[in-house]
């Protein structure tokens, strides 16, 4: 057993436990903290995977920015902590065997799946490779991009101010 597979368990494992976790935990900001470990235990994937790039914008992206939107989204809303009734024994049996199931499908399907030759070279300088990819032929897709996103904040400040305003108006 090497360290690299030993680290590939942990990390696989801490994944797949944080989306337990999260599927099963009560309170909703304790399931955003169980995706947050998930999103980190897959950027650790990533490393293992030689793509640095992307276990950054992994960290950056999901476990920083989607969490924190997430978390705002539900302190902002009109969220209820009530406790919905518990699952019946035979649907949670009958969810275990699909995933089991799927998990079946998944390794027979890959078992002797051929990818031909691998590449030995493939991440070397991978950052720079995507940056000159990104700001060389797709600069304009990249920067319509930031322009509908700030669209999209603007539009929902915006009504987030009319619901406000509506509220005050109605108090």
């Amino acid at each position: 057993m090497t360290g690299e597979f030993l680290a590939f368990i942990v990390l696989a494992i801490s994944a797949i436990g944080g989306g337990i976790l999260m599927l099963n935990l009560q309170k909703v900001i304790h399931m955003v903290i169980a995706l947050v470990f998930t999103f980190i235990s897959i950027a650790g994937l990533y490393v293992m995977l030689h793509a640095e790039f992307v276990a950054a914008v992994q960290v950056l992206i999901y476990s920083g920015a989607i969490t924190i939107l997430m978390l705002f989204g539900i302190m902002l809303t009109k969220h209820n902590d009530t406790n919905e009734p518990k699952i019946s024994r035979g649907r949670t049996f009958l969810v275990l065997f699909g995933i089991l199931a799927f998990g079946v499908a998944v390794y027979l399907g890959i078992y002797d799946l051929d990818f031909g030759g691998q590449a030995t070279d493939l991440h070397v300088n991978n950052t720079e490779k995507i940056g000159m990819e990104l700001y060389a032929k797709y600069v304009i897709p990249f920067e319509l991009t930031s322009v509908v996103l700030l669209v999209a904040l603007v539009g929902a400040i915006i009504l987030a101010k009319k619901d406000n305003e509506e509220e005050a108006n109605k108090e």
